[in-house]
């Protein structure tokens, strides 16, 4: 929107480099989030609506975070939807179809925690409808990306370069997979979410990753083309995402103020799936699906501790962790949360250092 009227109508030549639009978005994020975060977190508390703890979950934290506000991504989704909106070159499809991930299963996630908060359960929306809003969504996204752009389901591996091997999958493979990257994502976050600012920085990291990513794999600059460069995919009008994950950034960090230990508000699962999403569909554009479980290796952790430990259950009746997501393992092991909380961070960083090593390693 300001993209188009500062440049396209006034002829504002600054705002034509996604470099401004990418710095202005992100601060613009950040500092809406931190303006309006006390508002909403007042407006939660005053409607009462607070965490409902699992019963099954470490007994500290029914005592610390029952009836904390939650619901608190609704908050980051519309701090990001803005500053991409007034920033982002609209007609750039790539940018509604992370928008149509992001809105749309931040809305999946919204009526689960709807149903949580107005039923008091920690049970919301049954699993079985979660997956069908999710999958319902993705199909739409998708839908859109193969009839509004010339994407290609070509498959690009971490590490080896496109012209030696790049694998063409038919669309009625390529379809599925990218529906798992989405949802296995968008879940994974969700699952990380479970101690204050555990999933929200990590997200940040990802997100950050993909704006050099997205940079990469579209921006020319002086006519000095990235992609050819750096032997990495070549997707024009990636770039344009790049100012969809600075406001993600700038929004998360805001979020962070707030929700940093001990936190004042939760994203809930309105957060947890938007977000999880928008970063599935960021290595989808990217053509980084693969290397997407590098960058996400936390998230991926946790998704695969929780499989392992109700697969071995349900086979030998035995638990290989002392509770599942990963970080209740090892708060029951003595961690103290913060400590959890910090290294899962360090963990984070340094998966981005060697998702982004791949840029130039091909």
């Amino acid at each position: 929107m300001l993209y188009w009227v500062l440049y396209k109508e006034l002829g504002i030549n600054l705002f034509r480099y996604p470099s401004t639009r990418i710095l202005s978005a992100s601060v613009v994020a950040l500092l809406l989030s931190i303006y309006l975060g006390p508002v909403f977190i007042r407006w939660l508390r005053r409607m009462a609506i607070g965490q409902e703890v699992r019963d099954d979950g470490p007994s500290a934290h029914k005592e610390k975070k029952q009836g904390t506000p939650t619901m608190g991504g609704t908050l980051i989704l519309f701090c990001t939807t803005v500053p991409t909106i007034l920033f982002s070159d609209l007609e750039n499809r790539y940018v509604w179809f992370v928008l149509i991930v992001l809105l749309g299963y931040g809305f999946v996630g919204f009526v689960d925690d709807f149903r949580k908060v107005a039923l008091k359960n920690t049970k919301g929306l049954p699993g079985r409808y979660k997956l069908m809003g999710q999958a319902f969504f993705g199909l739409v996204a998708l839908a859109f990306l193969f009839y509004a752009t010339p994407y290609t389901t070509d498959l690009y591996l971490p590490f080896v370069k496109p012209t030696i091997f790049s694998p063409n999958i038919t669309i009625y493979v390529y379809v599925p997979f990218a529906l798992l990257v989405l949802m296995g994502t968008s879940n994974a976050v969700n699952l990380t979410d479970g101690l204050d600012g555990l999933a929200i920085v990590p997200t940040v990291i990802s997100a950050a990753v993909f704006l050099a990513l997205a940079y990469a794999a579209g921006a020319t600059i002086s006519g000095f083309n990235l992609a050819e460069y750096l032997r990495i995919p070549q997707m024009p009008g990636a770039e344009e995402l790049a100012v969809l994950c600075g406001a993600l950034c700038g929004a998360g960090l805001g979020f962070l103020w707030y929700n940093a230990h001990p936190a004042e508000v939760f994203m809930g699962d309105v957060g947890a799936l938007g977000l999880g999403g928008a970063l599935g569909a960021f290595a989808i554009v990217t053509k980084n699906e693969l290397v997407s479980a590098i960058v996400h290796g936390v998230f991926l952790a946790e998704a695969l501790s929780v499989m392992l430990q109700v697969g071995s259950y349900k086979l030998r009746k035995k638990r290989i962790f002392k509770m599942a997501p990963l970080h209740h393992h090892f708060e029951l092991s003595g961690w103290p949360e913060a400590k959890v909380i910090v290294r899962f961070w360090i963990i984070s960083v340094l998966l981005a250092m060697v998702g982004l090593a791949t840029l130039k390693l091909r």
